[in-house]
Parts: C-alpha cells; structure tokens; sequence
C-alpha cells in the first residue's frame, strides 16, 4: 500500500503555490533537482501524475488537486501544533534582529505587532534600510526582502509579491492634465548611488524625452516628492491606493512587480526565535493576500 510522508506533502503544497521547480525549492530550503525528484517518485508511489506541466507552470491534475487540499489541512494542523508547541518554549525569550525596507514596514506593521503580542519574550529589533544586510556578518537574523530570485546561501520562503504603478499627486495631474502622455510629466528618479538603470531604460521606451525634476536614494523621500507634486514616481500598490491625495497613473505594472522573500542563514533556521518569526509571517501575510484576492 503506498505511503506519503509530510515532506510528500511539503513539496505538492510548495509546487502548488509556486509553480515552478525553481520558486517551490527557494521555499523550501531544497534544490529544485529534490522537488523533482520528490514529486515524481511520490506520483511513483501512488500510481497518478499529480500535475501536468504547461507553458504556464506546473498545474495540479485532478488527482493532485485532491491530494493538495488534503495537504493544506495537514499544514494547518502542523503549523498549530507547532504554535502551541512554540509559544511554551522557554527558548522564545532574547534578541531576533529583522532586516527589510521602509515601505514594507510601513505597510504592513500588523505582521509586526502580532508577532510582539504573540511572543512578548522575543525582543524585537527591525532595521530599516534601503541597502541589503549581509546575513553572513550576523547584521541581521532574518531579512525581509524584494527580489524576483532567491539570495545565494540563505534559506526561506517566498510570502508573497508586491506590485508597483505609477502615481502623482492629484494637482499635479490637474496642472498637466488627465489625459497627458507620461513624457509630459515631471519624473522622480533614483539617484547615483541607486541602481537606476532599469528605470532609464523604462522611461526611455514609455516617457522618452521625459524630465527629471528630483533624485534621491531614499525611498521615504521619493514618496514625499510625489505627494507635494513635484514628479510621478513608482510606488507599491498598497501604498499608492490607499493614498487619498495620489492618482494613479494607467494601471498596474506587473513587469515591476516584485517578490517578498523572508530570508535567513542554513544554520540559524532551526532556531526556536527564528522559526517562529518565519512561520508567523509567512502565516500573516499569507491571510492577508487571500483576502485581497490576489487582484
């Protein structure tokens, strides 16, 4: 009789949600030679083909649909038994230093005031920079981070994606006019210190010609800039849209969208701290894009 175990089950979930072999390892801490592997001596095993490979990804066949919803509830019962485990380790007290950029915080604060009440004996350090940590030199125990590919020698899970649009300020698209192409407004840029060059070569191609009113290296004051009006500038979705005083400008630009990767070092992932933090977070932010619909 054919037997699964939870890592069975682990790589059917990872592949479910990703797609791809590449994303489902980054998640799971393996190569993706492992969730190859896994999946086919699994669909081995019982006898089915769990997913059918396409142009778009990996997709669950009928079979693996079933097997997939029976995983996401043996998950949900993991992850409780292992919260309830977790909140009575006396472990769950000292120092977890976090990494991440200013506008993921700033917008998602709740993931960090739930952890705090969660585990009142974790003292909770966040750092907030524009630079990346290094990890390596212990700068941080766990970053929270934006990249569409997994950081060399670290370890996590992908929590989710955060997508970018246009913005302006709402008289400054009254002063150029609504239906003004973008090469007519004023832009804010990054400036040298910034990796702009992606920026140069998307305004080339949609706003050539466009001026550039105002750099900066920092993201809190490229955000200010568009408020006051001085330029139109990139901002993440769930910014930009629950600004009352910014208008977006045409529609989501999913070429810019990003990953939200939480990240740690190999040997620091077993500690008691560290997974616990991963595990809430990915758990939080995991609700809060099923209850925005993925739009």
């Amino acid at each position: 009789m054919p037997s699964l175990e939870w890592d069975d089950l682990r790589m059917v979930l990872a592949l479910t949600r990703e797609r791809t072999l590449s994303n489902a390892a980054g998640t799971l801490g393996v190569t993706r030679t492992t969730v190859g592997r896994r999946i086919a001596d699994a669909e081995r095993r019982l006898g089915v083909r769990l997913f059918d490979r396409t142009e778009e990804g990996f997709v669950l066949t009928a079979a693996g649909q079933e097997l997939s919803e029976t995983a996401e509830r043996v998950e949900a019962e993991v992850h409780l038994v292992e919260g309830r485990l977790l909140g009575r380790d006396a472990r769950l007290r000292g120092p977890l230093r976090v990494s991440t950029v200013d506008f993921i915080f700033a917008g998602f604060p709740r993931v960090f005031a739930s952890f705090v009440e969660r585990y009142p004996g974790v003292r909770l350090t966040v750092g907030v920079t524009n630079a990346q940590v290094s990890l390596a030199r212990r700068e941080a125990d766990v970053a929270l981070r934006l990249g569409n590919t997994q950081a060399r020698g670290l370890v996590g899970r992908r929590v989710g994606a955060v997508e970018f649009a246009l913005y302006a300020a709402g008289s400054l698209v009254d002063r150029v006019g609504v239906r003004a192409p973008l090469s007519a407004f004023p832009w804010i840029h990054m400036d040298e210190r910034s990796d702009g060059r992606w920026l140069d070569g998307w305004l080339a191609e949609h706003a050539p010609g466009a001026s550039v009113s105002l750099r900066s290296d920092d993201h809190a004051v490229r955000r200010a800039a568009v408020v006051a009006g001085i330029g139109v500038h990139f901002l993440p979705c769930f910014d930009g849209d629950a600004a009352a005083d910014l208008v977006r400008i045409g529609g989501r630009r999913t070429a810019q969208a990003r990953d939200l990767w939480l990240l740690t070092l190999p040997d620091l992932r077993t500690s008691s701290r560290i997974r616990a933090f991963m595990d809430h977070v990915y758990e939080t932010f995991a609700a809060d894009q099923r209850g925005a619909g993925r739009k």
